[in-house]
């Protein structure tokens, strides 16, 4: 098989894989287990299976400050992301979830202006708009949706999901360069489990799941949970970032509010309605214009990026 073709099959896997996993979480801490103690399992399965796999693969030598770079990264990416994710998913859909979290390109664009001194091109701030337009008609659909418990609160810390992955990235930018992978999954995932082992260690047993009451069904979503999303997933992602451009998977990431949304309604923790496939449109067109890169041609000199011209109210030119 063609090495490109595998790229490309690598990153649509996993992110069907991330999108099945948002209607299957929210079915599990409905019933089964608690948010925090959901985060914690799929933390240490995964930091059990990476290191495990590190042991096959050459190893490289992390220094002490990047490694507290990973730790914080870890904080933010691995344990306030993935437990804003369960938490959120007990108050609202997992429609208006997935569709909220599409935004994490947008948002991260938006740190990079400041922090990173990222261009700001026409393209981006079409699409910056585009998606503000989709996440403003997320919250005032969502308002009124009668399929989650408190919608508001739920959109809110769906948000705050976003933003960590987003200030994950921006923090572990530098890192994820210099080593392999592996080496920072593996880390990730050891640091986060260590961060929640104190407080949910105890309280494993007496999750449901672990109870008479557990179904055969239960733990089919729970192996699925732990085993395929936390580790395939992981693993497919930077497979395939071996073969394609990046800019290429972060458009396929838009797969995720697509398979979630479907299935999550055929799974009835939804319903359709017209304003979802608009806000879809909205905030995935927004993302795949952020994620364009601009010609040679057309692009924009350091000194004068657009963000810096729109603010001063001047016309934007191509050099």
């Amino acid at each position: 098989m063609n090495k490109q073709l595998q790229g490309h099959l690598a990153i649509i896997f996993a992110n069907v894989i991330f999108g099945l996993s948002i209607p299957i979480t929210k079915t599990l801490i409905d019933t089964w287990v608690t948010p925090s103690a959901y985060t914690f399992m799929r933390m240490a399965v995964g930091a059990l299976i990476f290191w495990g796999i590190g042991e096959f693969v050459k190893k490289e030598k992390v220094s002490k400050r990047d490694l507290l770079t990973i730790a914080i990264g870890s904080f933010f990416g691995f344990v306030a992301t993935q437990l804003l994710f369960a938490v959120a998913l007990q108050y609202t859909t997992p429609v208006y979830f997935s569709l909220i979290m599409a935004m994490t390109p947008i948002l991260v664009l938006i740190m990079s202006l400041f922090f990173l001194k990222e261009i700001f091109t026409k393209n981006k701030f079409s699409g910056v708009v585009l998606s503000i337009g989709g996440a403003a008609l997320i919250i005032l659909s969502g308002s009124s949706s009668a399929m989650a418990t408190n919608n508001k609160l739920g959109i809110i810390l769906s948000f705050l999901a976003a933003l960590s992955y987003g200030i994950y990235m921006i923090v572990t930018k530098n890192v994820s360069v210099k080593y392999k992978p592996i080496t920072i999954i593996k880390w990730s995932f050891l640091f986060a489990a260590a961060m929640l082992l104190p407080f949910e260690i105890t309280s494993l047993p007496e999750q449901t799941i672990f109870s008479e009451k557990a179904t055969l069904n239960s733990y089919l979503l729970l192996i699925f949970c732990l085993v395929f999303i936390t580790a395939l997933g992981f693993l497919l992602m930077p497979m395939g970032l071996k073969y394609i451009k990046a800019t290429t998977a972060s458009i396929y990431m838009n797969f995720q509010p697509i398979v979630a949304s479907v299935v999550a309604i055929l799974m009835g923790q939804d319903v359709f309605s017209w304003e979802k496939p608009l806000a879809a449109v909205l905030v995935i067109a927004g993302v795949i214009l952020v994620s364009l890169k601009p010609n040679n041609k057309n692009k924009p000199k350091r000194h004068g990026n657009y963000f810096e011209n729109f603010r001063k109210k001047k016309t934007y030119r191509t050099s």
